[in-house]
């Protein structure tokens, strides 16, 4: 086991992670060590194929995480890690860039009043973010979709069918800002499919409108983290990015670089990871001055609690931790065969949002967006395979019939056969017509995290008491489904008896507070995402926001964390990096 030393240590590489790495490693150059555990993914690397994007998950036997059976037995080192806890599922992302390689691009803030709650603390208000929302925004390259007037390629149809539902349903629509890529000039988009060098010299795609934000983009259309932030902090300022690095252990140190849990890291840290490329597995520990944990939720909360609970490394961490566990009020659904198309598998995932007593008439139990939502061609291509259509028969034996008559019967015209095929094809229309509802939402954040028996990160999400929401959201759909056909059909998680919830953005933990009665980490202008009870070891990702908020997570998780890392460098941040 080799012992290095580092100004800096960053656990984990999404938007927390990669926004302090690049901070870090301009403060301190060629010093600054970044671990992933994920597996990097350069251009056209997700993979596509269906054997390979079955085995596109996250499953360390090791780490005996309760996870869906047809996982448990096989290692796999792929982008989505699905975790089952009580009343609650939970989609995590593992690979450089963290969740930005599988979100949706949105970038929004959320109406001031969220941050203006009880729960906030007064350091946190909107207008004090403001500055770091901007900074953000920029790095980011976050935009409206461009205009279709120039090129009817950039057309989509479900941003004009909710947008007219919206109007229907007496609601407000609104294109988002995305986090995509059309370009450099804002002004005057590249055409599709056109490359070129982003700000940050990455080589990007001007998006091709595949709809496969959600599983990774293959022409780096997206601006994730590792285009921008993580580029920058590697390529420019020398940040060693290691990934398949598996943290376990984190341990304050003496003078002498000796563990000692009785330390409160004046004199650094140590950290103890494993190098999961090879079997058996090679366990390195590191020394550093400082520590930023960015492993998301669940994961800086484990870690957390790995220290004080199990190693023993870190007992003064606060009893607040694992608490206000927030699923942001994540909810899927669907209107199925509508009577007027969606042809969800066009453009990026997400264009609009509707509002629903968010950002106006605000209702603390009701208030939640609706976006649309689309998904790739090959998922629609499964969604028409597994439909039950004995109708399918008849299209199927005249196509059978007129390609053995071409066959067997010389001078036949072929357009014969094709008229056929077309009869086969020409009723997919399931996935043109549906309706993807993708909402989020105020739950009340009052779930709780806790080490289970075996060691794991486990979870209790009282969902009763967030019902109000997600029966709003149920009748949001509905009525959505009553303006445009169909069926309206929840996720099957949510069917009775099950009644499960699945986010994709959980919230909190290591929660900001005034003190470590009320919190993990200190919202004090001077200590900014610090660990209460030590020094020099700050949580910068998703665990330190104190509530839901109801919009996309993304531009607040990144203005707290740009926040955290002006507090460590003394460095106010900029979009040039």
């Amino acid at each position: 086991m080799t012992t290095e030393r580092w100004e800096a240590v960053v656990l984990g590489t999404g938007f927390g992670g990669a926004i302090n790495s690049a901070r870090l490693a301009k403060r301190w150059p060629g010093k600054v060590l970044v671990l992933e555990r994920g597996k990097r993914y350069p251009m056209g690397s997700f993979p596509r194929s269906p054997r390979a994007f079955s085995r596109n998950f996250w499953n360390i036997p090791e780490e005996d995480r309760t996870r869906p059976d047809a996982m448990t037995e096989e290692e796999q080192h792929g982008l989505f890690d699905i975790r089952n806890f009580e009343k609650l599922d939970a989609v995590f992302c593992a690979g450089l860039g963290g969740g930005s390689l599988i979100y949706a691009n949105v970038f929004l803030e959320p109406p001031a009043n969220i941050l203006d709650g009880p729960r906030w603390p007064g350091t946190c208000r909107k207008s004090d973010l403001d500055p770091y929302y901007a900074v953000a925004k920029e790095v980011l390259g976050s935009r409206p979709i461009p205009s279709a007037d120039d090129d009817p390629r950039r057309h989509i149809q479900r941003t004009e069918l909710f947008q007219q539902v919206a109007g229907e349903m007496g609601r407000k629509s609104r294109l988002v800002d995305l986090n995509v890529f059309f370009g450099n000039d804002f002004d005057s988009p590249l055409p599709i499919g056109v490359q070129a060098r982003n700000r940050y010299g990455a080589l990007q795609t001007s998006c091709v409108y595949s709809a496969e934000c959600d599983v990774g983009c293959n022409t780096h259309s997206k601006n994730t983290l590792d285009l921008n932030y993580l580029h920058v902090a590697e390529n420019r300022y020398q940040a060693d990015v290691r990934t398949e690095r598996l943290v376990h252990k984190i341990s304050p140190v003496d003078a002498e670089g000796n563990d000692d849990p009785a330390a409160d890291g004046t004199h650094g840290y140590s950290v103890t990871f494993n190098d999961i490329t090879t079997r058996p597995w090679v366990e390195e520990r590191v020394l550093t001055n400082r520590v930023v944990v960015s492993a998301g939720s669940f994961g800086s909360t484990e870690l957390l609690m790995r220290a004080r609970d199990v190693y023993k490394t870190m007992p003064r961490i606060s009893e607040r931790l694992g608490e206000h566990l927030s699923g942001n009020g994540d909810f899927l659904s669907f209107v199925i065969d509508g009577d007027r198309p969606s042809n969800p598998n066009a453009g990026p995932v997400i264009t609009q949002r509707i509002d629903f007593n968010l950002f106006e008439d605000f209702d603390e139990d009701r208030a939640f967006i609706l976006e649309d939502a689309g998904y790739p061609a090959f998922l629609a291509w499964f969604t028409e395979g597994v439909q039950p259509r004995l109708g399918w028969l008849d299209p199927i034996a005249k196509a059978g019939k007129s390609v053995i008559g071409e066959l067997f019967q010389k001078g036949k015209s072929a357009g014969r056969a094709g008229e056929a095929f077309e009869d086969l094809l020409g009723g997919a229309d399931l996935s043109y017509d549906t309706s993807v509802l993708l909402c989020m939402g105020i739950d009340k954040s009052n779930g709780t995290m806790f080490l289970g028996s075996d060691g794991a990160i486990d979870a209790s999400w009282p969902l009763e008491e967030s019902r109000p929401l997600y029966d709003a959201i149920v009748a949001a759909g509905e009525e959505f489904q009553k303006k445009t056909g169909g069926n309206f059909v929840a996720l099957p998680t949510w069917w009775p008896p099950f009644r499960r919830n699945v986010t994709v953005h959980a919230l909190g933990g290591c929660v900001l507070s005034d003190g470590p009665e009320t919190g993990v980490t200190s919202a004090g202008p001077a200590t900014f995402g610090k660990l209460f009870g030590y020094e020099n070891l700050w949580v910068a990702d998703g665990s330190i926001v104190p509530t839901a908020v109801g919009a996309n997570p993304t531009a607040t998780i990144s203005a707290l964390c740009e926040r955290v890392a002006e507090g460590i460098t003394g460095i106010k941040p900029d979009a040039d990096l």
